[in-house]
């Protein structure tokens, strides 16, 4: 795992071990300047020198024992059989592509899987996931372009429930610029779920695009207001030196990060450890 993590994050470990006077301990100056440097927030990276002990050299073992604080969000667990979950955010985030990768993960794990097409605005959304359906050899409801997303949402989840599936994985229209229409369907896709199954959708992950860097909070806001996320998964971290920005994303949002996807691979996407991540961050800055 650590390795994997460590391919994946290995432009923002970069910065750190680049940007670090050689032969020199690692003060509160130098830290907070790779802080920055790795997209961390200014508040943020303040606030893990504030909380630090008051001493100018900084000792590995408090610095994990901080930042670990900024990830201290529970996942909610729900046991539900099949459990649904509805996937959020922009167009070109990578969302599509994430909905396969946890298609691929819960199979491996021989789980059974379905899809739901449920962003409907986008032709184009609709084909590639049903492209990755066939690829996974996973079902997959869909409709035609301009058809109800609540309706194949409730198809979705009728038929996970009939087939007896583990997971339904229903995709969602992500278009920020029209938030009213945006919010009016996606509110009616959460009801009209929970008339297929109770309680569904189980759980509302937002996915958010890593090359952003902080500048994605303020999107994951814009999508929080909308409708309540359960929780955050983080992609393209392997083209981005910005992985300093989960700090900021997980404390502004007061949500769990769930995943992180490390690659182009349908295999790449692993559960977000945040001991790991922590542990990887402070290898990097503490590296001789």
């Amino acid at each position: 795992m650590f390795s994997f993590l460590k391919k994946g994050l290995e432009k923002t470990l970069n910065t750190f071990t680049k940007s670090k006077p050689k032969d020199k301990k690692i003060t509160k100056d130098i830290l907070e300047e790779l802080l920055l440097e790795a997209d961390v927030p200014y508040e943020i990276a303040q606030e893990i020198i504030y909380y630090l002990p008051p001493r100018d050299v900084v000792d590995r073992a408090d610095l994990a024992r901080v930042m670990q604080t900024y990830f201290m969000y529970d996942n909610k667990s729900v046991e539900a059989k099949p459990f649904v979950m509805m996937i959020l955010g922009v167009n070109g985030a990578g969302k599509t592509t994430t909905i396969a990768k946890l298609a691929n993960l819960f199979k491996s794990s021989s789980k059974n899987v379905i899809l739901g097409a449920s962003d409907t605005f986008r032709a184009g959304a609709i084909e590639q996931l049903r492209q990755w359906a066939n690829k996974l050899e996973v079902p997959i409801i869909a409709s035609n372009q301009g058809h109800d997303p609540a309706a194949v949402a409730y198809d979705t989840i009728s038929s996970a429930v009939a087939r007896d599936m583990d997971y339904a994985i229903i995709d969602t229209a992500g278009r920020l610029q029209n938030q009213k229409n945006l919010a009016s369907e996606l509110e009616k896709i959460s009801r009209i779920s929970s008339k297929a199954l109770s309680d569904a959708p189980h759980q509302k992950i937002l996915i958010l695009d890593g090359t952003q860097g902080s500048a994605g909070v303020a999107q994951a806001k814009a999508f929080n207001e909308i409708i309540k996320v359960d929780g955050v998964i983080i992609t393209k971290l392997d083209g981005t030196a910005k992985g300093g920005a989960l700090f900021g994303i997980a404390r502004e949002l007061e949500l769990p990060i769930l995943y992180i996807g490390v690659g182009e691979s349908k295999d790449d996407l692993i559960k977000f450890n945040p001991k790991e991540f922590v542990d990887t961050i402070c290898d990097a800055i503490f590296l001789e």
